[in-house]
């Protein structure tokens, strides 16, 4: 295997596939067509307990292709082949499927398809060789198990590193190229100790290259945190005022995401309404925005699937739900302007980017003083699991296990084991404020969340 990869990954650049698209659709009689791509070059490796676990390199690419025909259907197709054969046999089994298209859901362009671009700063950063990411990831191993005696293995763990290329292209003279380079790095220890359940914990670094990854912090926070955990005992099922960390408040924010999202309103699987704007989601003080080109957005991209440039997009403004997010068709049914949150596929998909929450512009924020350390009878909630299982997010309710501690009198302790549930406007409706600055997290930007009054059921 190559220990080295280029940062280009396709092999072409956007103008010269557009004119070469353009040439392939006029000779097959086709006059409106677009094309979507994006395409990867990865590299990453795992350990175990020194050994090397999973050495990986792999290419991928996928290309979508979608041809309108003269009744204005149209047809779609995916494809891995950018010769000039392999985009003419796209290009034409896409005319072909036209005939079977959905005359009920029509896509079209996205009028902001040519806008202007926010520009990102985003340095391209020339891969390592393999064998130093082994040796990086076996030291950050080493280290990480060197930090307690309970710190048996670390039996999850990961450094990859990515170089990347996106694309979108249509007739009506849509160009939109990026290319990006990141790296990412996770450790999650596993601690047993004699006599006692085993705890695990984890911490997660994103960066543009391997040499800007903060390998050191990552291995000192999955440190902290699963050491944080061996004292454990179990809790009593209540009410209890909680406290969330950054992340999971994001992770409960990012599972209800259909609140905000404009092709879940109208599939009717939100708990949002065509009508539900400008209504009362949450406390007065609560901010939520979908910010995709914030700098600390490591992979951000400023345009979406359908090129429709990213922008910053007030969600919820002083507990008020605000904005939408929309591609090219839902925005299009709601006659707004599409927001950059499409996804292209078979059916264009809608989802968020990157939050950012905290208090309003002009807010006290809710309860001022609020200090996790110095509080009695409030459950810090660290992470959430079982997301996938434990939301329904049509109804908004959910029941999540989760690692955390019980603080008395300042005092914390791990919870043995225990969920949390409860509903999401409930939630947001019972925020009491928020708690120091906000922390950069792979998912968003979010200070530490008191909510009020939720149920916790332990085994006490």
């Amino acid at each position: 295997m190559s220990t080295s990869t280029a940062v280009a990954t396709l092999g072409l650049d956007a103008h010269s596939l557009s004119e070469q698209l353009s040439s392939l659709a006029q000779g097959l009689g086709i006059e409106r067509w677009d094309l979507g791509a994006a395409c990867s070059t990865d590299t990453s490796v795992q350990v175990d307990r020194g050994e090397a676990k999973q050495l990986k390199g792999a290419q991928r690419s996928a290309i979508t292709v979608r041809v309108w025909n003269g009744d204005g259907l149209v047809g779609i197709t995916s494809t891995s082949d950018l010769s000039p054969a392999g985009l003419a046999r796209a290009l034409s089994g896409a005319r072909d499927a036209s005939a079977y298209g959905n005359a009920d859901d029509i896509p079209a362009f996205s009028p902001l398809a040519t806008a202007p671009l926010e520009p990102l700063d985003q340095p391209l950063v020339e891969p390592r060789g393999i064998l130093e990411l082994l040796d990086t990831l076996r030291e950050a191993e080493r280290d990480l198990l060197g930090r307690h005696a309970a710190i048996t293995t670390v039996p999850y763990n990961g450094l990859a590193q990515r170089s990347s290329e996106r694309l979108y292209l249509n007739s009506a003279g849509a160009c939109r190229e990026q290319k990006l380079t990141t790296a990412s790095l996770y450790l999650y220890a596993r601690s047993e100790e004699e006599g006692r359940k085993p705890r695990s914990s984890g911490a997660v670094r994103l960066a543009y290259g391997l040499k800007q990854l903060d390998v050191a912090g990552c291995i000192a926070e999955a440190a902290e945190r699963t050491i944080a955990h061996l004292d454990y005992a179990p809790i009593q099922t209540g009410h209890y005022t909680c406290i969330f960390s950054p992340e999971a408040f994001l992770d409960l924010i990012g599972a209800f995401s259909s609140l905000f999202n404009a092709r879940a309103v109208l599939d009717g699987v939100s708990l949002s309404d065509r009508d539900a704007l400008g209504s009362t989601l949450a406390v007065p003080f609560l901010s939520i925005h979908d910010n995709g080109l914030h700098p600390g957005n490591v992979g951000a991209s400023n345009f979406d699937g359908e090129g429709t440039p990213v922008r910053r997009l007030a969600l919820v403004e002083g507990g008020v739900l605000r904005h939408f997010l929309h591609s090219e068709a839902t925005a299009r049914a709601f006659a707004v302007e599409p927001t950059g949150h499409a996804g292209l596929g078979a059916k264009v998909s809608v989802g968020p980017h990157w939050f950012e929450v905290g208090p309003s512009a002009g807010s006290s924020g809710g309860a001022s003083g609020l200090d996790r350390h110095s509080a009695d009878g409030v459950v810090w909630i660290d992470s959430l699991s079982a997301l996938h299982a434990g939301v329904k997010a049509s109804q908004g309710s959910f029941s999540l296990p989760f690692d955390g501690w019980l603080i008395r009198n300042g005092e914390a302790r791990s919870i043995e084991a225990a969920t949390v549930a409860g509903d999401i406007r409930a939630v947001l409706k019972g925020l009491l404020g928020f708690e120091g600055e906000a922390k950069l997290t792979p998912d968003g930007l979010c200070p530490h969340v008191w909510v009020e009054g939720l149920s916790v059921t332990g085994d006490a």
